[in-house]
Order: structure tokens, then C-alpha cells, then sequence
């Protein structure tokens, strides 16, 4: 069953899901597997692009870095550059801190989201430190995941 939208006076036609609830997505950065469970159980599994520096974890505004640790989706954006994302909660106050100890902004905008809508991608990692997966998959975590599901990302 799909469900229709009404964006700014257009209809844009969205997956719907009736299946179990996604409880927490887990994030294995360097394996570049990302899961959504239900519970212990794997529901979807899928493969990612990352930021232009993937190894270790986001500091700093413009490091090109995915943070690590434990955040909440936090919004949803059927309207992004992206074919559709889901934001991530970063920077929690920890992030906040170690920022601002090397006088530096941590950033924001991290997001789980598709493919560009104007310009192709270009290679591996290719993003500013988001989680970039096919558009029809996006489409499909889209429909599966609600604002407040926990997600960890790892090394």
C-alpha cells in the first residue's frame, strides 16, 4: 500500500510499510553495512556511501567525517536535495564540547538520504559526512523508519 503526499502543490507518491517496527538502525561504518532491527532482528540490510574522509570519527564542521555513537532520527525531509533523508540528531552535547575544546563548530545536517537530484554522485564517498544509499532504498527507510528511532553509527 503506498501512501500519497502533498508537497508545496505536488502530489509525490511514497512506499508505505505495514511490517514490524524498526526499533534501531546500526551503522558499521567501515564494514559500510547499515541494519534496521526489530528488536535483535534484522529486518533490511544495505550498503552506503560516506563522507570524502570515512575513517574515524566526525570533530569538526567540514571534516568530511560521519559521526560515531548513538543518536536519533530526528527529522524527515521529503523535500531535500537528495531523493529524501532522514535526519540524524548530531551533534549531541559531547560533540558539542569536543568542538568547541578545538575551538571549531562540530557541524550538523547529517542525514541518511538517496542520490542528488540535480548532479550525479562521483565516486565512493562522495558526501560531506552523510549516509548515501540508492534511491529506491532510501525510498524503503523512508517508509520504515520514524522520528525518534535510536541509531548508532560505529567505527
Amino acid at each position: 500500500m503506498a501512501a500519497t503526499l502533498t508537497v508545496a502543490g505536488c502530489s509525490t507518491r511514497f512506499k508505505g510499510y505495514d511490517g514490524p517496527e524498526v526499533t534501531s538502525i546500526v551503522v558499521n561504518k567501515g564494514e559500510r553495512n547499515m541494519y534496521l532491527l526489530h528488536n535483535e532482528q534484522v529486518l533490511k540490510q544495505y550498503r552506503f556511501d560516506l563522507g570524502f574522509a570515512p575513517t574515524g570519527d566526525k570533530k569538526i564542521e567540514g571534516d568530511g567525517k560521519t559521526p560515531e555513537g548513538t543518536y536519533l532520527i530526528n527529522r524527515r525531509n521529503p523535500d531535500s536535495s537528495f531523493h529524501l533523508s532522514l535526519g540524524i540528531s548530531y551533534p549531541n552535547s559531547k560533540d558539542i564540547a569536543e568542538a568547541k575544546a578545538l575551538g571549531k563548530s562540530p557541524g550538523g545536517e547529517i542525514f541518511i538520504h538517496g542520490q542528488p537530484n540535480l548532479i550525479p554522485a562521483k565516486g565512493p564517498d562522495w558526501t560531506a559526512g552523510c549516509i548515501a544509499v540508492k534511491n529506491r532504498e532510501i525510498e524503503q527507510i523512508y517508509a520504515m523508519v520514524d522520528i525518534g528511532t535510536l541509531i548508532t553509527l560505529r567505527a
